[in-house]
């Protein structure tokens, strides 16, 4: 089978794709930016049932940093290019995400090309489709790109649709390797370890009652092992070179909506979950002084949707429930004690 590197092994996508090429025969090497916790993601891995842990191997690269990925890509047939910066924190500066976010992907790009790599698969994120947009009633597809010229778009989101356009602009420039994108909405499902993510952060806090009230956000909601599966897809299926596919279950949620489905499901274990919605004003009011939550105003109530048919149609793709996705959510952050019951 393959040798695929898997950039971001420690991550929360990263380490499903890790069990899941795992699973599927390949040989997998694995980027982590700080190398002494090798032995913590193989532990993680292990406990989740990996197969083929002697098919696993690390590498030590960094996105903002040329040093070891020529190393890293050395003799792979496949990368999945997943790491990528997202604080649940504000950055200080918007380039603190932008800058390691485009030059990481080109510098794995290049990498990739000099190794003979045949496909890299990016992690883009919905982010670089569905914002600095008029409202619409219909989904968005693949045909849509954010719109970089939107006052109102946050770092994170120009960071992941300024990265992906770079990638594409580069393979096309450059020639040499073939491309494919995932980009996932929310992503949810269950943790391998105690590191959690900003989708999964949601769910913590919402179960351990620290938002009494919630914005009236909308939000689409994937699984974890689904997006790895899209990924894995994506990585082998000839049909999907050159091409970009959304990973979203279902139509989107509201915050409060994913409270009452945590309740309806969990019973009292979701005991401390608020379903009452804040007024916008009040939200607005708040962002005044408060920089999380300015950045979230622009898409107050504003209902958006996106659709995965092509992933679907094309690669056979189907993704677990919503329902499913943030219940296991829910399960594994009480199994780590990152909520108490």
């Amino acid at each position: 089978m393959s040798l695929v590197l898997i950039t971001g092994g420690s991550g929360f996508i990263g380490g499903r794709c890790i069990l899941q090429a795992l699973a599927a025969g390949h040989s997998v090497r694995a980027t982590l930016r700080n190398p002494a916790r090798a032995d913590e993601v193989r532990g993680q891995l292990a406990r989740a049932g990996a197969d083929g842990l002697d098919r696993l191997s690390f590498a030590a690269a960094d996105l903002e940093r040329d040093a070891g990925w020529p190393e890293a890509a050395a003799g792979c047939d496949f990368v999945l290019h997943v790491a990528s910066p997202f604080p649940v924190a504000v950055p200080k500066h918007e380039d603190d995400l932008i800058r390691p976010a485009r030059d990481g992907a080109l510098r794995v790009l290049r990498a990739s090309r000099a190794a003979g790599v045949r496909r890299v698969v990016l992690t883009s994120s919905f982010a670089a489709v569905g914002y600095g947009h008029a409202p619409q009633a219909a989904p968005f597809d693949e045909t849509s790109w954010t719109d970089l010229g939107s006052r109102d778009l946050t770092a994170y989101v120009k960071s992941k649709t300024i990265a992906e356009r770079a990638a594409w602009d580069f393979v096309a420039k450059e020639g040499g390797l073939e491309l494919a994108a995932v980009n996932p909405v929310g992503v949810f499902g269950p943790l391998l370890g105690p590191d959690t993510s900003t989708s999964v952060v949601i769910v913590q806090r919402i179960l351990n009652g620290s938002m009494p009230a919630l914005p009236h956000l909308h939000f689409g909601v994937v699984d974890v092992r689904d997006v790895a599966d899209l990924h894995l897809r994506a990585m082998t299926d000839p049909r999907a070179a050159g091409e970009r596919f959304l990973a979203v279950s279902g139509d989107f949620v509201t915050l409060a909506e994913i409270a009452r489905i945590l309740k309806a499901r969990l019973g009292d274990k979701a005991r401390r979950a608020s379903t009452r919605e804040l007024p916008d004003w009040l939200v607005k009011l708040v962002s005044l002084a408060d920089s999380s939550a300015r950045q979230i105003v622009p898409e107050l109530g504003n209902r958006k949707n996106a659709t995965s048919a092509k992933a679907q149609r094309l690669l056979g793709w189907s993704p677990r429930s919503r329902e499913d996705a943030l219940v296991s959510t829910a399960e594994s952050l009480f199994d780590l004690g990152l909520v108490k019951l």
